[in-house]
């Protein structure tokens, strides 16, 4: 089988891992089960740019279970865990290309060989495989029957070919599922963005001041969690609906300018290029740390802080770099500036990404059967996947609801009744 991993000796240790995360994804082993059954992929070529993970191990399975000829590889070079990749090698039978740290050339080079798979259907995480099929495997986009965005940042990229007119693929915007981003990005974010800075810095929260860039759900998400650990957090925005939302959620707003000379620990969480920059450097105090939970290493202007710094050094902690700038203030800057949540922890808790595993899996079984009726455009999830996902978690969490009696149903869907 084709691949390029760290290191096989990993794969008993992978293993363990992917079957604990398997027993917190109840939804996607729901839905595992019946597409052993009916293999509704059966055939079918794919191939996925996502996190190597765990969890997304159990993805995989889901999708190879159901009948397709899956290629994984990594959408960014500090997300993968080494040991899953040589399990889902050795013990799963999928074609794996991702090792943890791997370069520029190695992470393209890897984009390339699941690209020359010959996919049908493929998975996104960041929408550097569309991008590729966009510009030097133009042709092979033909082959493509449709598409699976999971992060805020490549659907954003997607929309913005959509509205150019150039976009060959049909595209389903998972990540702006409810089933996902309202738990993936807030519940998920907030905790294992923590989880990464805590892991890499030791820092006690309480009583620090937190600058929290961007307030959509991975930034609410991660406020919420900082002001819980004890923080005084401090939210940066540029949408003003979002910064009254932040307000009346009881956070201070202000622009990065000022907050830059206030905050201890700075994390960007936008989708956009160099929220924290040059003169936002100049105003931070010593031993301010600064990290990034948005999907590429952009949203930190690193090229200017190098060439602030009078000297750097590497890795003081694991994922850790110093950066010294004049008058001996010193910057810290966690993980090259890319996912924190992923470089220096694991990720997402199984149990959110079960959602949002289980929402690709019913999405990728959807553009199979309606391929031929989906034009280039970028697509929501069909409610009746939402509906079914979050029935079936409640379930599996023990939780009942409601239902409407006859009585609410035609109140509801009348106009007669009145005062």
């Amino acid at each position: 089988m084709k691949h390029d991993i760290a290191n096989f000796k990993l794969a008993a240790e992978g293993k363990k891992r992917i079957e604990w995360a398997e027993r917190d994804m109840p939804v996607l082993g729901q839905i595992k089960k019946r597409f052993s059954r009916s293999k509704p992929l059966r055939g079918s070529k794919m191939s996925a740019c996502l996190h190597v993970t765990a969890e997304t191990a159990n993805l995989v399975r889901t999708l190879k279970a159901g009948g397709a000829d899956l290629v994984l590889c990594a959408s960014n070079p500090l997300s993968t865990q080494d040991d899953v990749a040589a399990a889902l090698v050795k013990h799963y039978g999928i074609s794996v290309y991702a090792r943890f740290g791997e370069n520029r050339q190695t992470y393209y080079r890897h984009l390339e060989a699941a690209i020359k798979h010959r996919p049908v259907v493929t998975m996104d995480d960041g929408a550097d495989l569309l991008s590729l099929l966009h510009t030097k495997y133009r042709k092979q986009a033909e082959l493509v029957k449709g598409s699976m965005e999971e992060t805020t940042t490549g659907v954003i990229r997607l929309k913005a070919l959509e509205k150019t007119g150039k976009l060959l693929v049909p595209i389903i915007a998972v990540n702006d599922a409810k089933t996902k981003n309202m738990f993936d990005n807030r519940y998920g974010t907030g905790q294992s963005t923590l989880d990464g800075i805590i892991r890499a810095t030791d820092i006690l929260l309480a009583g620090k001041n937190v600058v929290v860039a961007g307030y959509g759900w991975c930034g609410r998400g991660f406020a919420s969690r900082a002001r819980g650990m004890g923080a005084n957090v401090i939210v940066t925005e540029v949408d003003s609906i979002k910064a009254l939302e932040a307000a009346m959620d009881g956070f201070r707003v202000m622009p990065m300018s000022r907050a830059a000379g206030i905050g201890d620990l700075f994390c960007t969480l936008t989708g956009d290029i160099h929220v924290v920059r040059k003169e936002h450097f100049k105003k931070m105090k010593d031993g301010a740390i600064v990290c990034n939970s948005g999907h590429f290493d952009v949203e930190i202007d690193i090229k200017n802080l190098k060439k602030l710094s009078a000297t750097v050094r590497k890795n003081v902690r694991n994922f850790v770099d110093e950066y010294t700038l004049p008058k001996s203030r010193r910057i810290y800057l966690l993980a090259e500036g890319r996912l924190v949540n992923l470089a220096a922890a694991e990720g997402h808790p199984a149990s959110v990404m079960d959602m949002s595993f289980a929402t690709q899996t019913l999405a990728t079984e959807y553009v199979m059967k309606n391929h031929r009726t989906l034009q280039r455009r970028v697509y929501d999830i069909p409610q009746s996947i939402e509906n079914w996902i979050a029935k079936t978690k409640l379930a599996s969490m023990g939780i009942m609801i409601d239902t409407l009696t006859a009585e609410q149903k035609k109140y509801l869907e009348s106009w007669e009744i009145g005062t």
